[in-house]
C-alpha cells in the first residue's frame, strides 16, 4: 500500500473518537487490543471481536489521505 498522507499517524489518532466508539461499548479494550495488534502486525484491516465484520485500522485509513464519510470506526479525520 502506498502512502498519500506523507506524515505518521499521531499516536492520540490510534484511539477511536467516541462518536465513532464509546468507551462504554461492551468490549471496548478487546477491540483496541485487535485493533493495536493488526497494526504492529502490519495489517490494514482486522475482524471485529463483536460483530465478526473487517474494520479498517487507523492506520490504513491516515495513509489513504481522507475521510469517506462512512462512519468508519478509526476514521482519523472525524475532527478535520
Amino acid at each position: 500500500m502506498s502512502a498519500v498522507h506523507p506524515e505518521p499517524l499521531p499516536e492520540e489518532l490510534l484511539i477511536p473518537h467516541p462518536r465513532r466508539l464509546s468507551p462504554a461499548t461492551p468490549g471496548y479494550d478487546e477491540i483496541l487490543a485487535v485493533h493495536e495488534a493488526a497494526i504492529a502486525g502490519g495489517e490494514s484491516r482486522y475482524v471485529d471481536p463483536l460483530s465478526g465484520l473487517w474494520v479498517m485500522t487507523a492506520v490504513h485509513l491516515w495513509e489513504r489521505g481522507y475521510c469517506c464519510y462512512s462512519g468508519c470506526r478509526h476514521c482519523p479525520w472525524v475532527e478535520r
